[in-house]
């Protein structure tokens, strides 16, 4: 399941993206020099931004369904102070934010990313963020990822744009026989990320960034692309460190073949005839592929782009071994309000040996929210940390509520982590519905935010005011809980019972023994 419509956060996302648009402080224009030609960006309180900057060719006519190209180089200095569109996906006719945050105008040319830095870095570490919702919504641009805080601890955080729906993730017979043979297919968002990896491999030292200290993070959808980019050849070398942020871990393969029949399907819907051609699939309106998506997205093993999925690519060892930071939300079941699944429909297909396990919840709606979150987030990712004994993996669980809405809410929802990662109502102060973090609140921001700084600089997640954090071992089976009640503590054996039972139902259905990695 990767289609994570985040609702509950997108009014604190729409928010902080208008706030970031009228913002009043006085900007001052720096330039800098990349590969393709001179950018104009500006410094504001500290903070020097370069937005919509084009890291490949706009995928339009022959180009869209197809490898990202090199964007081309300008004459003249290119103003670089107003983010690029967002990619086609559904936009709320009354204005208000999507599901993935995003509103206003959209475009297929939209591969864009944007740099935050302080200026005169020099080597600095460089973070590069993959924006979740369920790569069919959202954008690299919205204020929740605002990087002002990573930026005043030295960091560069570098935002991208990848293509969405059926425009980033699809497949067709027509274009399987069109392509080259060793071309890759399906996957264009991943791709996309892929090809500004590459950018910030060739570009980030003129903004004074470490092209060898790239630490690649991404949430939901995001974070599920950096498991993508974790087993993809062709990202290799492009980043050092990974972080995953409720980015599931388990899937079962869906080969190519299945994946044609299901693009043939959508494009029919989309107005193509059963016979389409590449020039006449290239012709549909993008109107009429932008509300469109196909089950699987970039867990689709083409055979050249991914070999193999992420779960068989950790189970046999194939993945990139690089450090990396794994974790989930203990309320991850804030999804079923979002996908509209009652809880009835969890306990059906649920077995009951697996129910047996959680047979201590007070209810049935407990019992369904348990089994949900557990199976889609904290047992995979408990798995993934596990399979990473030759290069460390640190592993997490987020529990912290807000003090102004704690007795609001059943847990810590899909998503909820993200102001605390990045620090982002630190320096904007309201963060969406009228939330004001409290002192606690904050206290909590400091040391979460801190953390994944110190990851991007050193490879270890040494974090202020909490407990050492080791790397995780099935022999040692500890995480760090940033609790509740906002204290850090480690925790050794957690939901061992409910995780172990997960992996016994859930493991022989990932067809682990069929890779075909190297």
């Amino acid at each position: 399941m990767r289609t994570f419509k985040l609702r509950a956060l997108s009014r604190a996302l729409g928010l902080l993206a208008l706030t970031l648009a009228t913002g009043t402080a006085a900007a001052t224009p720096i330039k800098v020099r990349i590969a393709s030609g001179v950018l104009v960006g500006e410094t504001t309180d500290g903070v020097t931004t370069f937005k919509g900057v084009p890291y490949a060719a706009a995928p339009v006519g022959a180009l869209r369904w197809a490898p990202p190209q090199a964007a081309a180089p300008w004459n003249g200095p290119r103003a670089a102070t107003k983010f690029g569109a967002f990619c086609p996906q559904r936009i709320n006719a009354d204005g208000k934010p999507n599901e993935g945050g995003a509103f206003g105008a959209t475009s297929e040319d939209c591969l864009f990313l944007n740099v935050g830095a302080a200026k005169g870095a020099a080597k600095a570490p460089v973070m590069v963020w993959l924006h979740g919702g369920g790569n069919t919504t959202g954008g690299g641009s919205l204020g929740a990822y605002d990087g002002s805080a990573f930026v005043r601890d030295g960091v560069i955080l570098v935002t991208i744009n990848y293509r969405l729906g059926a425009l980033g993730f699809f497949a067709h017979p027509a274009l399987t026989k069109a392509a080259k043979a060793d071309e890759p297919l399906v996957s264009y968002g991943i791709m996309d990320q892929i090809a500004a990896l590459k950018w910030v491999r060739r570009n980030i030292a003129a903004f004074g960034g470490d092209p060898d200290n790239v630490t690649v993070f991404g949430e939901s959808a995001g974070g599920a692309g950096t498991l993508d980019l974790i087993t993809a050849r062709a990202a290799r070398g492009l980043f050092a460190k990974a972080i995953i942020e409720s980015g599931l871990g388990w899937a079962a393969p869906i080969p190519l073949a299945k994946a044609e029949t299901q693009g043939a399907a959508l494009s029919a819907k989309a107005g193509a005839p059963a016979d389409a051609t590449v020039e006449q699939l290239r012709a549909l309106p993008v109107a009429a592929l932008a509300g469109l998506s196909m089950p699987g997205g970039g867990m689709v093993t083409d055979g050249r782009l991914l070999t193999e999925s992420p779960s068989q690519a950790f189970a046999n060892g194939h993945e990139a071994h690089v450090p990396l930071i794994i974790g989930t939300n203990d309320y991850e079941a804030s999804l079923m309000r979002t996908f509209k699944i009652p809880a009835a429909a969890v306990l059906t297909v649920a077995p009951a040996s697996l129910k047996a396990v959680y047979a201590d919840a007070p209810t049935d709606e407990a019992k369904a929210a348990q089994l949900f979150t557990d199976s889609l987030m904290g047992a995979p990712a408990r798995w993934v940390a596990a399979k990473s004994a030759d290069h460390p993996a640190w592993l997490y669980h987020f529990a912290y509520v807000p003090q102004m809405v704690r007795a609001m809410r059943p847990g810590a929802g899909h998503a909820s982590e993200i102001p605390f990662v990045f620090a982002s109502w630190d320096t904007l102060g309201v963060v969406g519905e009228g939330i004001k973090p409290t002192p606690e609140d904050l206290m909590v921001t400091r040391r979460m935010h801190a953390c994944w700084v110190a990851f991007a600089k050193t490879g270890v997640p040494s974090c202020a005011g909490a407990p050492t954090w080791p790397a995780y071992t099935a022999a040692n089976d500890t995480l760090l809980d940033f609790d509740a009640d906002g204290v850090a503590k480690l925790r050794t054996g957690f939901r061992k019972a409910q995780y172990d039972a997960q992996a016994t139902v859930i493991l022989p259905t990932l067809k682990l023994t069929e890779s075909a990695g190297k």
